[in-house]
């Protein structure tokens, strides 16, 4: 009989700790509640992006002190929360990156799960490698130019010299700023179209790197009629391989321009391999600074029969003379996304127009936040 009596008890017993234990789990399984904060460099994108996931923007403030030091109070708790911070690369450049950097930390120390940084623009993305090849002095040693001529072997050790004297000292400011990021808390990075892919290898936390691809295919399918007779056009070596994908994606052919720089943003002279006579020239790049590049590729394909001429460009920075440059060349349209403001540029600039890509950035965020695969977006555009 005491046996019988002991049988519920244990059984009892046994539900209880079953109980516990799928308590246990749930609770570690559960995924923390989202929070997406914006910086100040480029809210609208922001405000987009959590309209589409049907969240409101988290309350930060930033501001800077009368000795221009940035402060940042975030004014809600973020304990145990995941938190996306959505901070482009692009205006006040070095401002903006210090801003994220406060962001990141003080939602990491205020204890966030886990703390994502979406930059659409990477800063620092072209210096990514030691390649900086300075200028020749033009009077070196009092030569001439025809001395220089004349002593061609003593020309090429004295460029020899320069160059390897300048590699050894450029900085990998990329690497910089990938680990200023890890060091500040981020765990997870997204981006957009980065300048070099190999910045993915500088960090030691995932990193997506988002396409702007679908999006720029769907452009040109809606807006430019004659697609089927266009050409994709790489205004540099190194864009070859997003040329090729877009080509083969639209099954059009692809040409490419060869270029050689004297100094940094000062092209010195292009040579167009490919034929783009009586086609519609589309030239597509991840981004645009001044836009010397693109505006001389533009002449040089009219001048070589293109009927129209096209660009397209991830990341529209258009500093300095970028604007009037634009305004004076042969383009139909300047194509750029928003990872960077572009209303004070389209105001400036009739020819430039705008792809949103912030269904892409909040697919991105919401896939990550529920542990979804995000590779559906390197050939889709999310509807």
């Amino acid at each position: 009989m005491p046996l019988l009596s002991s049988e519920p008890i244990r059984a009892r017993c046994l539900v209880k700790s079953n109980l516990v234990t799928t308590r246990s789990n749930v609770a570690n399984n559960r995924m923390p509640n989202i929070k997406v904060f914006s910086g100040t460099s480029h809210p609208d994108l922001a405000q987009r992006i959590v309209d589409r996931l049907g969240i409101d923007v988290g309350k930060v403030v930033t501001k800077k002190f009368s000795n221009l030091e940035t402060c940042v109070e975030i004014g809600e708790s973020v304990r145990g929360e995941d938190v996306y911070i959505i901070q482009s690369g692009s205006g006040e450049v070095n401002d903006n990156l210090m801003e994220l950097l406060i962001m990141i930390n003080a939602c990491k120390i205020a204890s966030a799960s886990r703390v994502t940084a979406v930059i659409p623009c990477f800063p620092y993305a072209r210096q990514d490698k030691k390649d900086k090849n300075g200028d020749i002095p033009e009077n070196d040693n009092n030569r001439s130019r025809a001395t220089v001529k004349c002593n061609e072997w003593k020309f090429r050790e004295l460029f020899r010299d320069f160059v390897i004297g300048n590699q050894s000292r450029a900085p990998i400011s990329a690497k910089l700023v990938a680990n200023m990021l890890s060091v500040a808390g981020a765990d997870h990075i997204i981006t957009m179209d980065l300048h070099a892919s190999q910045i993915q290898g500088f960090f030691d936390i995932p990193v997506d790197n988002l396409f702007a691809e679908p999006a720029v295919l769907k452009w040109i399918k809606e807006n430019i009629p004659e697609w089927r007779n266009s050409i994709i056009v790489s205004p540099d070596a190194g864009g070859a391989k997003r040329v090729t994908s877009i080509a083969d994606r639209l099954n059009v052919e692809f040409a490419l321009i060869h270029k050689e720089r004297k100094k940094a943003n000062e092209v010195a002279s292009m040579v167009l391999v490919g034929d783009v006579k009586e086609r519609i020239a589309i030239l597509v790049d991840d981004m645009a600074d001044t836009c010397g590049t693109i505006c001389h590729a533009a002449e040089k394909l009219t001048e070589a029969g293109a009927t129209k001429v096209y660009a397209i460009l991830t990341h529209g920075i258009f500093s300095g003379p970028a604007i009037s440059r634009i305004n004076n060349a042969c383009f139909e349209a300047v194509v750029v996304t928003n990872t960077i403001p572009q209303d004070g540029h389209m105001k400036e600039c009739p020819k430039i127009r705008c792809i949103d890509v912030s269904m892409m950035f909040a697919e991105a965020v919401r896939r990550t936040h529920n542990g979804e695969s995000v590779s559906y977006l390197f050939s889709n555009v999310p509807y």
